[in-house]
């Protein structure tokens, strides 16, 4: 069996050195955390890639500490050199911090950008920092200390880093920054940070130490369909991203596939969403991914999906050639919009049900969410798409073009929508992270800790964590558990470790869509037909 899907390029950071006053002046633009990580692919799919980060410890007092929330996935080659001011003496001589620069009394001084290696994949190193679990039917991640880096960015210059945590890092309170600080989890050019009053320069470099928690997926293995030296074919469950973004690290398909399976130096031909599954497509070699990225560019690849639509489609073959346009390049989100690129679709109807319909889909272009866009369009979303199905698009859910709202009211209309259902993952994905999970959900997410366990027992579910470690594999209530689970780390400043999260439903990890045949010139890759495309198949709530 085979597989492959829209091929469409991804961000990377730029670098540009400038001759200014016999000077250069590197200028770098950084994604933040929850972005798709840099050293992920360049502008033709090229290989998955990310310099060694500092390994994962078990405890933030044995790291060298680290600020922001953004992950800087290229990592340096060789040490930053921590200059030290020399002491000015009693006779007025200059002080000259390192490389022979002249400071100003009381100026701090900032090493320069140390070059980056982007040629480093994944490795061992990065698979180790944590390990996994099932449970419930879910596959879950340890949470680890994990470290993010970044260069100051062009708007911080002149703030302190007080006010960057207040205006652009809310996922923790102030309290808990300056309290990281004091315990040197938060570094600036590897020196730690106590007064977090200092004030940003260009060229810093910031690291901040975190206790890292990774949503759920869903438990079905991540089959490889074909592995032939040249391509890498998978069935992709759904609730997985392709690769890190937002809070997902480890529960990747790049990390499970490096994790379980020693695969590492992937080139990416195509993605699919979080909530879709199926038909995966990665190429072994350059060579490889250059021939697949042409076929992609000049359609020489069929790509077919199914889909559960709501209500009756129409017999026969139908065709949609709206165009489409971007509403927000952030997280992704598409309308049908005269201005936008030309798009073509074609839908057949496989089965209906009485009340929903199993369609084809043949998407001829490769726009963002075009057939879930275009379905959205017709008056036919996705039975269970968070998105594009959603009441916030009008009463008539964005059917013929029609909203009557802006695109920015209709983002937070989407925002308070998942806010009011206590989704933190589809927040994060409508906000690009930034409102990551609210740490009060209701009674369903309050903070809880045990009164009759020790210090770092937490309450997770029914059971306390420490309750969970000593349980068989098959619990009495009927939950799979790994018999060999090591004790869960907890950290005493982690807000999330005090959080009570119920475990994601199957109708929140899993949308109605799925890839399920890429064919090309030479090569046809295809996965079975899942359960819920089935003609006799019943919604299960």
């Amino acid at each position: 069996m085979h597989a492959g899907i829209l091929g469409r390029s991804l961000p990377f950071s730029v670098f540009i050195q400038t001759e200014v006053k016999r000077r250069t002046i590197r200028i770098c633009s950084f994604f933040e955390f929850n972005r798709i990580p840099r050293g992920l692919c360049s502008c033709r799919r090229s290989v998955l890639m990310m310099e060694p980060e500092v390994p994962a410890r078990e405890n933030p007092a044995d790291s060298k500490p680290v600020v922001s929330e953004v992950e800087s996935t290229r990592a340096t080659t060789g040490k930053r050199k921590i200059a030290e001011d020399s002491e000015a003496n009693v006779s007025g001589k200059k002080r000259r911090g390192a490389g022979g620069k002249t400071l100003r009394p009381g100026e701090r001084y900032v090493p320069p950008p140390q070059k980056r290696n982007p040629g480093v994949s994944f490795s061992q190193e990065h698979f180790s920092e944590t390990s996994y679990y099932f449970d419930g039917g879910l596959r879950k991640v340890h949470p680890y200390y994990f470290d993010f880096k970044t260069y100051c960015k062009g708007r911080w210059i002149g703030k302190s880093l007080l006010e960057v945590f207040e205006s652009e890092f809310r996922a923790e309170t102030v309290e808990y920054y300056q309290q990281a600080a004091k315990e040197g989890r938060i570094r600036l050019n590897e020196a730690p940070v106590e007064d977090l009053s200092v004030v940003l320069k260009n060229n810093d470099h910031m690291r901040n130490t975190v206790h890292r928690h990774e949503p759920p997926v869903v438990g079905t293995p991540l089959e490889i369909l074909v592995d032939d030296g040249q391509v890498l074919v998978v069935d992709k469950p759904a609730s997985i991203p392709v690769h890190p973004c937002g809070r997902f690290r480890h529960n990747t398909v790049i990390f499970i596939l490096g994790k379980e399976y020693g695969v590492s130096e992937l080139h990416t031909v195509h993605r699919l969403d979080r909530l879709t599954s199926g038909v995966l497509l990665f190429a072994r070699t350059v060579e490889t991914s250059k021939k697949l990225d042409k076929m992609v560019r000049d359609r020489e690849i069929e790509k077919e999906y199914v889909c559960r639509v709501e209500g009756e489609f129409p017999e026969g073959e139908l065709v949609c050639e709206e165009p489409i346009l971007v509403v927000s390049f952030k997280v992704g989100l598409c309308r049908v919009d005269p201005k936008g690129k030309e798009c073509r679709t074609v839908f057949q109807r496989l089965s209906f049900n009485g009340k929903t319909s199993v369609v084809r889909c043949s998407p001829l272009t490769g726009r963002t969410h075009q057939i879930r866009v275009h379905l959205q369009f017709l008056g036919f979303p996705i039975l269970n798409d968070p998105i594009y199905g959603s009441s916030a698009w009008g009463p008539n859910r964005g059917k013929g073009g029609v909203v009557g709202k802006s695109d920015e009211e209709i983002l937070q209309a989407l925002v308070e929508e998942h806010r009011s259902q206590e989704n933190p993952d589809l927040l994060n994905d409508l906000t690009g992270g930034k409102e990551v999970a609210e740490k009060n959900f209701t009674d369903k997410c309050r903070q809880q800790v045990d009164p009759c366990g020790d210090e770092t027992d937490v309450i997770t579910d029914s059971t306390s964590v420490k309750d969970s470690i000593n349980l068989p594999p098959t619990t009495a209530n009927g939950s799979e558990k790994t018999a060999d689970v090591p004790k869960i780390s907890q950290d005493h400043l982690c807000s999330e470790c005090k959080i009570v999260r119920p475990d994601p439903t199957e109708k929140e990890l899993i949308m109605y869509l799925h890839a399920l045949r890429y064919k090309g010139p030479d090569f046809e890759y295809f996965t079975r037909l899942p359960e819920w495309a089935k003609e006799d198949w019943v919604e299960p709530w």
